[in-house]
């Protein structure tokens, strides 16, 4: 067996943007001859990869509502992470992507784990970041080699919960940047699908489907602007059913489609633009919108956070005031209206992507913090 195994461990109830983020980079690690293994209760998130896969079972994702039925649950939890283990070692190191499984690693012995490097996909939640659910965090990360956030804002979080600042490494999002291009036979088997002409103005947003995702702004934009517009949103989340009833009475004009995965280069390749409704400490540089320069999109955004690059860029716009649905509508009648200007946006923000997105370097960091040798 290989003594430079990395065991990474996710299990969760979603299929996002975080979900998918971490298969990605497994992907690009085992293209790059390293030896992965991925613990899950979701093997379909690998699916089109040549990640290996380990089924496991650890029950629901630690939350405030499921907090009693986690820890009752610790036991067997921590058992099965150990048998797990036991049956891939020597590992030399365990990458834990959530809080139950953060926690529950770090009172395994280092015989079984190897160096523990924890994942952090978004902002740790407020209550991890005081009291006594502050201490645990803190005590817990001391077990961990690194933290890796996946934002500025997110690292600030980890800080904020106790764990030191040197131990905290931001990386941005990994993005195969020969996965995606813009298609035109796609496009136009798409928007057929949509039934929609190329007057239409088509605004995707792929997102995942949550309160902190403003995903809201964008449905009520839809009552400012006039026109030939079509908004479609992708994705799946627990606020789908809030958001499919907050769209109802635009009727055809919104639209939800599955989740993109497996079809995102024809669903962007089906749009004019991307509609990028951040959360409040979105990553540096969100995957999204790296897919949709790959695809040679303007970005049309509720908020700068994450979008400040793409307006540096001269390759998007970004609504102010921020989150607010009319000043939003005002910027999208202005796509609607100027198609050259989409066209000479799109490529800008892909020149700009080619020049500094360096996914290299973003695996390099990761392996280094794995304690993988170059």
């Amino acid at each position: 067996m290989s003594r430079d195994r990395i065991v990474s461990i996710q299990t969760t109830g979603e299929r996002g943007g975080a979900e998918y983020a971490h298969v990605d980079l497994l992907n690009a690690l085992v293209a790059r001859g390293r030896d992965v293994v991925l613990l899950t209760n979701m093997p379909e998130l690998a699916a089109g990869t040549d990640v290996r896969v380990r089924p496991i079972d650890l029950g629901p994702k630690l939350a405030s509502r499921s907090a009693l039925r986690v820890t009752l649950r610790a036991p067997l939890s921590l058992f099965r992470i150990a048998r797990a283990l036991r049956a891939e070692r020597p590992v030399l190191a365990l990458f834990a992507h959530f809080k139950k499984e953060q926690l529950l690693c770090s009172l395994l012995p280092r015989r079984l784990t190897g160096e523990i490097v924890w994942a952090e996909w978004g902002p740790v939640p407020a209550p991890l970041r005081r009291g006594p659910a502050r201490m645990l965090y803190a005590l817990a990360a001391r077990r961990a080699r690194c933290v890796i956030a996946v934002s500025q804002g997110t690292a600030d979080t980890v800080v904020q919960a106790g764990v030191p600042a040197e131990k905290v490494l931001v990386v941005p999002d990994m993005v195969n940047l020969h996965a995606i291009a813009f298609d035109a036979a796609a496009r136009e088997r798409q928007r057929q699908e949509w039934g929609v002409g190329e007057d239409t103005l088509v605004l995707g947003c792929i997102s995942r489907l949550q309160r902190r995702k403003r995903n809201d702004v964008l449905i009520d934009a839809m009552a400012h602007v006039d026109g030939d517009v079509l908004l479609v949103i992708s994705g799946d989340g627990e606020q789908e059913e809030a958001l499919r009833a907050r769209a109802a009475p635009h009727g055809e004009r919104v639209r939800f489609a599955p989740n993109a995965r497996g079809h995102v280069e024809r669903f962007l390749s089906g749009c004019d633009a991307l509609a990028f409704a951040p959360s409040p400490t979105e990553a540096d540089r969100p995957r999204v919108i790296v897919m949709a320069q790959l695809a040679g999109l303007p970005v049309i955004a509720t908020h700068p956070e994450g979008a400040g690059a793409v307006q540096a860029a001269g390759a998007g716009t970004i609504a102010s005031p921020h989150n607010d649905p009319r000043a939003l509508a005002a910027v999208i009648a202005q796509y609607r209206d100027d198609p050259q200007r989409r066209r000479r946006e799109g490529q800008l923000g892909h020149a700009a992507l080619l020049q500094t997105f360096d996914p290299g370097r973003t695996l390099g960091e990761v392996e280094r913090a794995l304690g993988l040798a170059p």
